[in-house]
């Protein structure tokens, strides 16, 4: 990856496109009520305090994830949560992100 691929995010912007055209499942990890308020079409809501029960759920998806919240730091913890117990995840940030892949 050259420098202006890493300034741009331009890697990070393919490999979530690949994911989501492989079927990747959206993981929206924001509050139920922010949930309410607006998300991705698609995508399934679980919090992030209740993603460590969902990881055998998770598993049986055998698919990629694509993580997001509101700002990106949630769905970060779950990226460091998700990929230390051997899902595939990748981090969009902010779900309103979403509408650029």
């Amino acid at each position: 990856m050259g420098l202006l691929d890493f300034l741009t995010g331009k890697k990070k912007k393919e490999q979530i496109t690949n994911a989501l055209e492989s079927g990747a499942i959206i993981i929206d990890v924001r509050t139920v009520q922010e949930f309410g308020s607006g998300h991705f079409p698609g995508s399934k809501n679980i919090p992030l305090h209740l993603l460590p029960t969902k990881l055998g759920e998770i598993k049986k998806w055998k698919k990629p994830v694509v993580v997001v919240c509101a700002s990106g730091m949630r769905s970060g913890q779950a990226k460091v949560l998700l990929t230390a117990n051997g899902i595939e995840t990748f981090n969009a940030g902010s779900w309103m992100s979403l509408a650029n892949y």
